[in-house]
């Protein structure tokens, strides 16, 4: 039981950089963060109802699918826009796919905690980054840094998905 609360918790920390990263932005307001966030928690619910359903009808390594779709929310992050409402869509988006594999990993006993765990996770660490990022010491770090170290996070992700 408590393995994919750590698994979900583990997985949301590039979640810190992108909220970081919108907390650098002088005009992203917390109130973006918290709407971002809500929608993050409904793509998770949805990714977990999701996971049980498609997985009866993969016949390959579900793995491999997290993996790929990790490097590549990852490549975005660090390539893609900066917008606010484009980071916040990545972020959603991304958490629905962790969820999902999370999912895939603790099948057919995982419990609707994953989903929770996970959106509960990207909505402390972001806004935690996000508080941060306004204090006068971060605000001297480029905004393009948390960004690739968030990517980075992905892309790790989805390496150790495809081993």
């Amino acid at each position: 039981m408590l393995a994919p609360i750590f698994s979900g918790m583990i997985v949301s920390v590039d979640a810190f950089f992108i909220g970081a990263s919108l907390g650098l932005q002088e005009k992203c307001k917390f109130i973006q963060l918290v709407i971002i966030n809500a929608v993050l928690f409904s793509l998770c619910m949805i990714g977990f109802f999701f996971a049980g359903w498609i997985s009866e009808f993969i016949f390959f390594e579900t793995g491999t699918l997290v993996g790929f779709t990790f490097i590549a929310l990852g490549f975005w992050c660090i390539f893609g826009s900066q917008k606010t409402t484009l980071v916040g869509a990545a972020m959603s988006i991304e958490a629905m796919f962790i969820t999902i594999g999370i999912t895939f990993i603790f099948l057919p006993s995982s419990t609707v905690v994953i989903p929770v765990t996970i959106a509960f996770a990207h909505f402390a660490y972001s806004a935690a980054s996000f508080f941060l990022a306004r204090t006068r010491f971060v605000k001297k770090i480029p905004m393009r840094f948390s960004n690739a170290i968030s990517g980075t996070a992905l892309i790790f992700y989805g390496v150790m998905s495809l081993v």
